[in-house]
């Protein structure tokens, strides 16, 4: 099978990851007999600096007219100057909404070769964890209307959280659909008790639930999730909320699986078609010293292959190979705790994983 992928590697460390990632998804196009063409476009600072906008037309055009679409990571200190519109991180919610990208699925799985990276007691993570975040990414507050105005006190600034049924039921129907292929398990995080935006979500997730009478479902506050997720965390499967609540959660998940350089994340739409990237940032400190730790991007891939390829024996391959690397003792800086053994670079990181492949 042939597939076109969109790179779009931006900025910090984002180029050296994704071209290991290139580099895996390759070794398996040759491995399986498939063959993939990439092409690079500009996101991020680096547009800023070539075109002086974070999101060139081009390559809006680019991703559209790609199979799928993979992404390295944007920002850093060199464009904090830059005004709030026209700054690197604008570009991922503009390539979201540009690309019809409602999904995020943001999964917080515990290695059991990194079980002591991670800052929870023994007791607490239990057997492990293997939490599937899905998170709403194109509506709720980040999207809603904002501005300044004269109140009470003075000047003040609003922004505004709004879902339709619409939102909320597309966005419900993955996690469903998604806990069907897992543990059957669906719980929905919300502050109904505050928020009528969060009354009008839990009602229409208690309607669709109707839907779905082989999942467990249940509802959570967003204050108690975030306590639970620390307490309990192995109680969850799927959990599905809101753009804020999602975008908080899924990086305090990340945290509790000893390091946010492992774990990678999907952004789907109506079509076959996603956007695949790493859940960490640009790391500008680190960036061309060869120190990253390409394994998050490497398992976007695999996501990659699964969700929009339909390649899953694929993906499965890489996640194995992973998998058989950690398990065998060879860690990049970042996850290499309190042992002498001398970290991996990202590219001798990237190279164990494809002689495992």
């Amino acid at each position: 099978m042939e597939f076109s992928i969109a790179l779009l590697k931006g900025d910090g460390i984002g180029p050296e990851i994704v071209d290991s990632a290139v580099a895996v998804l390759e070794k398996t196009a040759a491995k399986f007999g498939h063959k993939f063409s990439f092409t690079p476009y500009l996101i991020g600072g680096c547009a800023i600096d070539e075109t002086g906008i974070p999101l060139p037309p081009e390559t809006i055009e680019g991703c559209l007219a790609s199979d799928s679409v993979l992404l390295g990571a944007v920002g850093g200190p060199k464009w904090d100057d830059q005004p709030g519109n026209n700054r690197p991180e604008k570009a991922l919610l503009g390539i979201r909404s540009a690309l019809g990208l409602f999904t995020n699925l943001r999964p917080a799985k515990l290695y059991p070769a990194l079980r002591s990276a991670s800052p929870l007691k023994d007791e607490i993570i239990g057997s492990g964890f293997d939490i599937m975040i899905v998170r709403e990414l194109t509506g709720g507050i980040y999207f809603g209307d904002r501005g300044y105005r004269e109140g009470k006190y003075g000047q003040e600034a609003y922004d505004t959280e709004a879902y339709s049924i619409t939102e909320i039921e597309r966005i419900g129907r993955v996690a469903f659909e998604t806990a069907m292929k897992r543990s059957k398990r669906v719980c929905s995080i919300d502050k109904a008790n505050v928020l009528e935006s969060s009354r009008l979500w839990r009602r229409t997730m208690h309607s669709l639930s109707e839907e779905y009478p082989e999942v467990e479902y249940s509802d959570m506050f967003v204050d108690n999730a975030a306590m639970q997720l620390v307490r309990d965390p192995g109680q969850f499967d799927v959990i599905v909320t809101s753009n804020m609540f999602g975008d908080i959660l899924s990086d305090e998940a990340s945290q509790i699986t000893g390091s946010i350089g492992m774990l990678a994340s999907a952004s789907l739409g109506d079509t076959a078609r996603g956007m695949y990237e790493p859940i960490h940032g640009s790391a500008p400190d680190i960036a061309g010293q060869n120190k990253a730790n390409p394994i998050a991007t490497i398992l976007s891939g695999a996501m990659m292959l699964r969700y929009s390829f339909g390649l899953s024996a694929e993906a499965d391959a890489i996640e194995s190979a992973v998998d058989r690397v950690l398990d065998a003792g060879y860690r990049t800086a970042d996850i290499l705790g309190s042992t002498d053994t001398a970290p991996l670079t990202c590219t001798e990181m990237t190279e164990k994983i494809i002689e495992v492949l």
